[in-house]
């Protein structure tokens, strides 16, 4: 079972940055897809951006250009750099394993990182 937590989050202007880190436990993250996701009262957890085994990644549109995601296999770490923000990035901020075709997330979540954008 991979054990996740994410840090990072907090309060920023909008057109500030932030960077959201999530370190997993356990030996297979290597192997894995690892995706952010966002969750908004009232909305479903989407995906933001996905990275696979292989270094390939994905972006939700509202989060193209402006979001880089990457990973780091030694650490077992992956990360969100965000810049930008927008009010509507504001959210709870998930990692995952994630299917490599689908995207989907896998596995359990861990307890999110905070993201609050104030105008």
């Amino acid at each position: 079972q991979v054990q996740l937590v994410e840090s990072g989050g907090g309060l920023v202007q909008a057109g500030g940055s932030l960077r959201l880190s999530c370190a997993a436990s356990g030996s297979i993250f290597s192997i894995n897809a690892m995706g952010w996701y966002r969750q908004t009262p009232g909305k479903q957890r989407e995906l933001v951006a996905v990275i696979t085994s292989g270094g390939r990644t994905n972006y939700a549109d509202s989060a193209k250009g402006r979001f880089t995601i990457s990973r780091d296999n030694a650490k077992n770490t992956v990360y969100l750099q965000m810049n930008s923000l927008k009010r509507e990035d504001t959210g709870v901020y998930y990692c995952n394993r994630a299917s490599e075709t689908s995207w989907f997330p896998l596995g359990s979540w861990g307890q999110g990182t905070q993201v609050t954008v104030s105008a």
